[in-house]
């Protein structure tokens, strides 16, 4: 009998709901933020990257994706990542993916093989995918809301190690003064 994770607790659900709003963040594909992912694949050499938000308790949202097997933003979907959008949307539950893990801990998470750490190598997205590494940080405002993570994946194990770490951090605070940038613009 597979064992099943809960969702961590998540007290910041309402909190991030509401700034998100007032960050003009919606379930909606954007290609500044596909662009940005395709960026943080080709910076960090992983071969899927996503902007992810954490909408509400119950679903995460990519409103930046990116697939290197296409060279173009990803618009199709698997079975697992279904809603409105194909390939945008997914459940928030532990079980199905790895940056809940992150807004959880509101730390960058290095797994260069995911094989090596029980606790994420049963996780149903590795094995759909077949991804092997995940590289992820956590989107924290300047108000310390966790808006979601930046994340990049492959299917081989990646020797991320300090330089991706640094990468992946580095990018999300950035990622983060645009976003909060954007908002002052439209007030």
């Amino acid at each position: 009998m597979r064992h099943l994770l809960l969702p961590p607790e998540d007290p910041q659900v309402r909190t991030r709901s509401e700034r998100l709003r007032a960050l003009g963040i919606e379930a909606r594909p954007d290609t500044e933020l596909d662009a940005f992912a395709r960026e943080l694949a080709q910076r960090t050499g992983g071969c899927y990257a996503g902007v992810n938000f954490f909408l509400d308790a119950d679903r995460q949202y990519f409103a930046g994706l990116y697939s290197a097997a296409q060279d173009t933003p990803v618009h199709v979907g698997s079975p697992l990542l279904q809603d409105p959008v194909p390939g945008r949307v997914m459940p928030r539950d532990i079980d199905m993916g790895i940056c809940p893990h992150v807004v959880k801990r509101r730390r960058a998470l290095v797994l260069e093989d995911i094989r090596d750490f029980p606790r994420f190598a049963g996780n149903r997205v590795v094995d759909a995918i077949g991804i092997h590494s995940y590289l992820g940080a956590p989107l924290i405002d300047s108000t310390g809301v966790v808006l979601g993570t930046i994340c990049v994946v492959d299917q081989d194990p990646q020797p991320w190690g300090r330089k991706g770490l640094e990468t992946i951090k580095s990018m999300a605070a950035e990622l983060v003064e645009r976003l909060e940038e954007s908002a002052r613009r439209r007030t």
